[in-house]
């Protein structure tokens, strides 16, 4: 099982912040770094502001060497298709090739409010995250000295170069996700590279892995092609006042960080993983809520990951 780390900046953390968690993800040996796409903290006064996820990531790639680098989700509300193709390949490219995409709907209506970026009904948000997918997918896979062109209901595109291409082999990996039954794994198996399942139990992950492997299944896709990945929040103590402390340091209970994510003591850890190993992930992203404390990746590097491997 592949363990990422996963923030949450808009919470409250500088650029600076961002950049020692990922350092120390790079050098504890974690597969990479990613990293929220939202404008306003959830609880708490969010100082010393938002940061934008992909002027994030491009500051990363350029300081960092080896792990991937992405989001878990950008919303398809922040930006235009065209332009957003646009970061993520130059993203690439600063990489070296190791840019991954978390694009999904868009959900959190204060932000957009706070901000002022539209906040269409549901279901045009769908609407337009299914076009946003086959332009920025058709705009990478498009041949060089050729053109792409698009009509759809919300997004027109006549006669783009489509540049600039990704650069890594095989273009740059995809991820969708949610909890939805029907849309969700139809356009996961469209377009996808990996489905992921954001907080929930390893039984609630299993059911929604059988539903992208069935939609892969009606597309006429190998389902073995697709990654299917969990994201759940992290709390490890080497004691039970350690563990305490840090649930504490990030307005959480014990008992339900136990219940609801990957917490207690490194042994519980390994456990909770196992479970969802047997669900069918094979990848995790570890949300870091507390970025200041680097001791908790080295911890969770040094007692949990190699009981995975």
């Amino acid at each position: 099982m592949q363990l990422r780390i996963f923030t949450e900046p808009q919470q409250g953390a500088t650029y600076d912040d961002i950049l020692a968690v990922a350092r120390r993800t790079e050098e504890t040996g974690f597969d990479a770094f990613f990293r929220s796409d939202h404008y306003l903290a959830m609880g708490g006064d969010g100082l010393p502001g938002p940061t934008d996820a992909w002027l994030t990531l491009a500051g990363l790639a350029r300081e960092t060497s080896r792990i991937r680098l992405g989001t878990l989700m950008t919303a398809a509300t922040f930006r235009l298709p065209g332009p957003l193709a646009i970061s993520v390949a130059q993203v690439d490219q600063m990489s070296g090739g190791r840019v991954e995409l978390g694009i999904g709907s868009g959900w959190f209506e204060a932000e957009h409010d706070a901000y002022g970026i539209p906040f269409p009904a549901l279901g045009e948000r769908f609407d337009r995250y299914e076009e946003q997918l086959a332009v920025i997918t058709g705009l990478w896979g498009t041949p060089s000295g050729e053109t792409f062109d698009f009509d759809g209901e919300h997004y027109r595109i006549s006669g783009s170069p489509a540049l600039p291409k990704p650069v890594q082999d095989g273009g740059i990996p995809l991820l969708v996700g949610g909890s939805g039954a029907k849309r969700t794994p139809r356009l996961a198996a469209r377009y996808a590279h990996e489905f992921n399942v954001p907080f929930m139990s390893a039984a609630e992950n299993a059911r929604l892995f059988a539903g992208v492997r069935s939609a892969c299944e009606e597309a006429g896709r190998d389902p073995s092609s697709m990654t299917c990945s969990s994201a759940l929040v992290l709390c490890v103590g080497r004691d039970e006042a350690e563990l305490a402390r840090r649930a504490a340091a990030i307005g959480r209970e014990v008992d339900e960080l136990r219940e609801n994510g990957v917490a207690g003591t490194p042994a519980e850890a390994v456990d909770t993983l196992g479970r969802y190993a047997e669900a069918g992930a094979t990848r995790v992203y570890l949300q870091v809520l507390d970025l200041a404390d680097l001791d908790h990746l080295d911890l969770v590097a040094a007692e949990v990951a190699p009981q995975l491997s």
